[in-house]
Formats: C-alpha cells, structure tokens, sequence
C-alpha cells in the first residue's frame, strides 16, 4: 500500500470509528431517540445493544491494523441494516434531527467500503 493510499484508508478508518464509537453512549444508555428507533423496527432492547456491542467490537477492529477487513465488514453490515430501517421505516429523518443519522450511517458505510477496498489484499480467504 502506498503512502498515499495508507493515509486514506487511516482517515476513513478513523471516521467510521469515530461516529461508531460515538453513538455507543446513546445505545447503551437508552437514549429516548435509540429506543424510539429500535421501538419502531421492532427490535427494542436486544436489538439496540447487540447492534452496540457490534459496533464497538467492529471500531475496534477497525483500527488494528491486520483486521482492518473484518471491522469493516461488520460495520458495512450494520450501516447496511441502518440504512435498510431508514428507507423502509424510519424515513430519512428521525425526530427532526434532518437526516443526520441517516447521512452518518451512508458515511460510515462509505468508510467502510474505502477502507475495505484498500485492504482486499489482507482477506484471508479471497487471497489463499
């Protein structure tokens, strides 16, 4: 990997980690939006902590080096389940907060693709 390309793949790394790690607070200590989402998918409270607790272990992974891949894997998916309540029945926006969840899943996710695509070599059962 280039310098160049090490670089970006740091920053989206960094970004997706980020906005995961920070929404972790408000999954795991109920937040009235949180459990409206979850209330409303149908997925209130196993689905509220266990997507939190996915999202950490994908944060983490994240940001070591050698599982780069695999934390960007599990985050597309649960940016993918995210966007996929959002566009059948959460809508866009969420309690008025403008589309601002929904705009942080689609950048996670595209964190995630970028850094996924810079790490493809690293896969351990495409490459054998």
């Amino acid at each position: 990997m280039s310098k160049t390309q090490n670089i970006i793949s740091w920053i989206a790394r960094l970004i997706a980690a980020v906005i995961l790690l920070q929404t972790l607070f408000f999954k795991f200590s109920a937040a009235e939006e949180s459990v409206y989402i979850f209330t409303t998918v149908g997925m209130e409270p196993h689905g509220r902590i266990g997507s939190g607790i996915v999202e950490l272990i994908a944060s983490i992974l994240l940001l070591l080096p050698r599982s780069v891949w695999l934390g960007a894997v599990m985050a597309l998916g649960t940016m993918s389940g995210a966007i996929f309540f959002h566009l059948t029945k959460l809508g866009i926006e969420v309690q008025g907060d403008g589309g601002t969840l929904f705009g942080m899943a689609i950048l996670v996710a595209l964190c995630c693709l970028v850094a996924l695509w810079l790490h493809r070599k690293s896969i351990p059962f495409i490459n054998k």
